[in-house]
Order: C-alpha cells, then structure tokens, then sequence
C-alpha cells in the first residue's frame, strides 16, 4: 500500500489532482494529456512521475505510445484517499473544461473511419490518374446533396455560394463588405444563378428570418467575427428545427501576423472552444474533426464542425 502521508502531499497540487480526475475516466497518453490539460509534455511527464512512484498511477506500452493508468484503490484507505480526490476536484475551475476536453479525446479515438480517410487524403493526388480530381469528387458530391434553403455565411465573393447553388433549392449569401455583395451579385447574374441571393449584413446578425434555412455554412468566416459566440445563436435561430450549421474555420494558431495581414480578429479556435460555443448556442449532435494541415509555414489546420438544431 502506498504511504498515506505521501499520497496526501502528492494529491495537494491542483495540476497532479486534474491528472487524476481524468485518469480515473479514461486511460489515456502524455500527448492526450497534453491536449486536454493544455500544458507542456515536461509538465505532465513530471507529474506522472510522481504518481506513479506513490502508487497512484500505473502505465503500460501500447505500440510506441505509454497509457497511463489510475490504479483501483485495493483496501478501504485508497477508497478514502480517491474520496478526497474528487471531492477536491470539485473546488479546481478547470476540472469541468477538462471533462470537456477528454470527451473530444474519447470522440477522436472512436472515429477510425475518419483516421483511414485523413491517410488516403495524403495519398490522393500524389500520382497523376486521368480524370481523378478533388474538383470533380467535389462535384459529384454536391449532386448528391438534398435540395435545400442554404445560408453562407460570410461568403465573401461567393465561390461556395455558386457551387451550393448548382443544387440548392435557395442559397442566401450573406457578407457585411458591399464590394463583395456586389461582385456576387454580378456574377451569380452573368451565370444565371437564379436560386441565389445577395445580402449586405453582419455574420453575427444576419438578415433572414428566424427558422427559414435547413444549413448554416461558416467558411472560414467565424475568425473575423468580433463576437464568434452571437454569430453562432444568430445561426441557430435562422436554422429550422432538425437543421445543421457547419463550421470550417482555423485550429487555434499563434501566428500574430495573420491579425494585419488577413483582419483576422481570433487566431482560430480550439476544438473544445468551439465544441462549448456550440452546446451554449443550442446545438446537439456535435461532431468536429481537423480536416487540413498546410505543409508551409505557419502550418494553418482547418477545424471542421458540424452540429444540429433538435427538431423539437
């Protein structure tokens, strides 16, 4: 059994208590800790450290990866001491966010579907086939969708308000720069896209009436909203009740520059910042996934989000 009184020194750090509150829900690594904890691998490695040597914690070698694992308490003492870890849990403000976060986690390592994708994504394209294109796999897609009411949401001169258009039933465009509404304008005319219109407004207040669109589409246009979270419940409250918002926007980043050279006004988003945003605009069915990652330098991952409005 371990000593008691060391357990007790050890689980008086609020960081080696979070380890532990996540632990005992989940197995997981250094690198998934690292994630759900935002903190440094040093850190978290050191922690472990101590806990495994008190007992707390054990581990084991899966592939090239270390799981860490709470260890079940065996007589009525280590019952108490997991007793005083939860109760202590409750008093860190962070403990929440992080149960948050393990859920993204656990949603990750489920979707294996999405995983053997992301490696033919790498593959496709790298050698030449005739007639295998992601414009034309992008365009078979689009056939397939259901004619529906779509809004696009800061849509800038409108390129995915034009293909949407080829099947929608009525593609609303909206964007707060008139330049931009006009050129869409224009070229929606000249392309005798009748389904599709224009519409000068802010992404955070959008000028469609409550309840009128069956998909709610955020390209790379969340970042440049002042108020991301108002954007997000103006979406929900145009959707019709069973609609879908779907959110294509930037991993959080540190790239400073992007602020003057793009008028980014946030530095993208954490998937568990915009998972939160979305569960406090309404939504359910929350599913999201890092669907790019540019080679060059900043090395930009696109986040992708979708989510539905319940139907009653």
């Amino acid at each position: 059994m371990p000593s008691i009184l060391k357990s007790l020194r050890l689980i008086a750090d609020p960081t080696r208590i979070r380890i532990l509150a996540v632990l005992r829900q989940e197995d997981l690594t250094v690198a998934e800790l690292q994630e759900i904890l935002s903190m440094g691998q040093s850190r978290i490695s050191s922690q472990l450290a101590q806990l495994k040597q008190a007992g707390l914690v054990e581990d084991r070698r899966s592939g090239k990866n270390i799981i860490y694992t709470f260890k079940t308490p065996e007589d009525k003492v280590e019952s108490q001491l997991l007793e005083t870890v939860d109760e202590a849990a409750k008093e860190i403000p962070e403990a929440a966010s992080d149960s948050a976060a393990l859920r993204l986690t656990i949603q990750k390592r489920k979707d294996k579907a999405r995983q053997y994708f992301d490696q033919l994504a790498g593959k496709f394209g790298r050698s030449y086939c005739p007639g295998r294109s992601w414009k034309g796999l992008a365009e078979t897609l689009l056939k397939l969708m259901p004619p529906t009411v779509i809004a696009d949401l800061g849509a800038g001169e409108g390129t995915l308000s034009q293909l949407l258009a080829q099947r929608a039933k009525r593609v609303i465009a909206v964007d707060n720069s008139e330049k931009m509404v006009e050129y869409g304008s224009q070229v929606a005319k000249e392309n005798g896209y009748k389904n599709l219109e224009y519409r000068l407004g802010d992404i955070e207040d959008p000028p469609i009436k409550d309840a009128s669109v069956d998909l709610a589409i955020f390209s790379q246009a969340l970042h440049h909203a002042e108020k991301p979270s108002r954007a997000l419940e103006s979406s929900f409250r145009i959707l019709k009740p069973g609609g879908r918002v779907v959110i294509l926007d930037l991993l959080k980043h540190n790239f400073e520059d992007a602020r003057e050279l793009y008028a980014d006004v946030w530095l993208g988003f954490s998937e568990l910042e915009l998972s939160e945003a979305l569960k406090k605009a309404g939504f359910k069915n929350i599913d999201l996934a890092i669907v790019d990652r540019e080679k060059e330098t900043p090395g930009f991952q696109t986040l992708m989000a979708l989510a539905d409005k319940p139907a009653a």
